[in-house]
């Protein structure tokens, strides 16, 4: 089965998107993942991106298309992949419709004060780069990291009005998205613990 995960930034989309692939045994193919191994190992297309993006201009859609494309066309694809982050525009969703067959779109939905939330209380040590959560994983003493005693701070990109701009951005993309594939989705509620996502996606998946 293949399959395309959506979420808005903090839905745990990627968290799930692995898990799928844990229990499946198939790949989970994240864009940015491609897309930098493609350039750390200098491919053709590598070359191309890096080009792109050292001119401080988006990578196009037959650039991306194309690292898709090859990633799909590996073997170990054959029984399946779970797509995070891509597509993101209707252009991108209609290519990938010529090279590849969608089953299903699995849609984690969170509130956007929950993902505003989320973001805004993580924590990164200043000195060996540690991640926190002031909700879910908390430092031991407030502000200091655990292992080297460093400063936590909270990254620019997780401010909470960087945060509504991406929100505004990924609501934007994907409600035409949603619409396009309005047939093969299924909504999640991302609220829940992690543990009750994944088994209201392998029930709505039929996922034994």
């Amino acid at each position: 089965m293949n399959y395309i995960i959506l979420g808005a930034p903090a839905s745990g989309k990627g968290t799930q998107a692995e898990l799928i692939s844990e229990k499946l045994n198939i790949p989970t193919i994240s864009s940015g993942v491609i897309l930098r191994e493609n350039i750390q190992k200098k491919t053709e297309l590598g070359l191309k991106a890096k080009d792109v993006m050292n001119k401080g201009q988006l990578v196009s859609d037959d650039i991306m298309i194309d690292l898709i494309k090859n990633r799909l066309n590996q073997e170990d694809c054959l029984n399946g992949y779970v797509l995070d982050g891509f597509p993101r525009t209707i252009s991108q969703a209609k290519a990938l419709d010529e090279i590849t067959q969608i089953d299903k779109i699995i849609d984690v939905v969170i509130s956007d004060e929950a993902a505003i939330k989320r973001i805004i209380s993580r924590r990164m040590c200043k000195s060996c780069g540690a991640t926190y959560h002031l909700i879910f994983n908390p430092s031991q003493v407030e502000n200091v990291c655990d292992k080297c005693n460093g400063e936590l701070y909270l990254r620019d990109d997780d401010k909470e009005e960087v945060v509504k701009e991406r929100l505004k951005v990924y609501h934007n993309q994907t409600e035409l998205l949603k619409k396009y594939y309005r047939d093969k989705i299924i909504k999640i509620d991302g609220m829940p613990s992690i543990k009750e996502v994944t088994q209201d996606i392998f029930n709505k998946l039929n996922i034994q």
